[in-house]
């Protein structure tokens, strides 16, 4: 949940990028756990069937009582559901449309999940299927919903430093480039090697 690349120059810019480092972090430490719980063989006696038919995995579920399907369905919930904060975090962005966010932010969450389930054809005692799919994908954009739009509200608000003149560069950087004579092509900053 950092800023564009215009307003990283100077000091300022270095909380954005630890903002961002630790958000590339996390995410990657929870994508190394989650692959090691659904992706690790099981010593069972006896696995389910594949399951390809939506919504027929949450029924079955739902039959073995509520505990049960509460333990099952919040489990896939919440498999998936710190994607929903960390990739928007690690992509470092604050000044965003929220649709746009939550439409990339779950989109990426469903095919990190397919790709789990499909990895999943291959391992011993794990079982495909497609409600594991929906679940996931309805975590991340329930967590998604819940916190990043208060977070970066509330990082807007708060003036995190470097982000304090990032709408008012827009602003310019819009009637500059709307100007009558065209566009003014500029040469982007390169700082100095140390």
């Amino acid at each position: 949940m950092g800023v564009r690349q215009g307003s990283r120059q100077g000091s300022d810019g270095q909380t954005v990028i630890h903002f961002r480092a630790v958000g590339v972090t996390l995410l990657l430490a929870h994508l190394l756990l989650v692959g090691w719980l659904t992706l690790r063989p099981l010593d069972v006696p006896w696995i389910t069937a594949a399951n390809f038919e939506p919504l027929a995995g949450i029924r079955a579920d739902l039959a073995l009582g509520p505990v049960e399907a509460a333990r099952r369905i919040g489990g896939a919930l919440l498999l998936l559901a710190p994607l929903g904060v960390l990739l928007p975090m690690a992509g470092g962005r604050i000044f965003v449309s929220p649709w746009v966010s939550l439409l990339r932010t779950v989109t990426a969450g469903a095919l990190i999940s397919l790709a789990i389930e499909l990895g999943q054809t291959g391992v011993p005692g794990q079982v495909v299927d497609i409600d594991s799919v929906l679940l996931n994908t309805a975590g991340v954009a329930l967590a998604h919903l819940l916190v990043v739009p208060v977070c970066r509200a509330r990082l807007r608000r708060r003036g995190l430093p470097g982000v304090r003149d990032l709408p008012r560069y827009q602003q310019e950087t819009r009637l500059r480039d709307e100007a009558p004579g065209g566009s003014t092509p500029t040469i982007t900053r390169v700082g100095i090697a140390p």
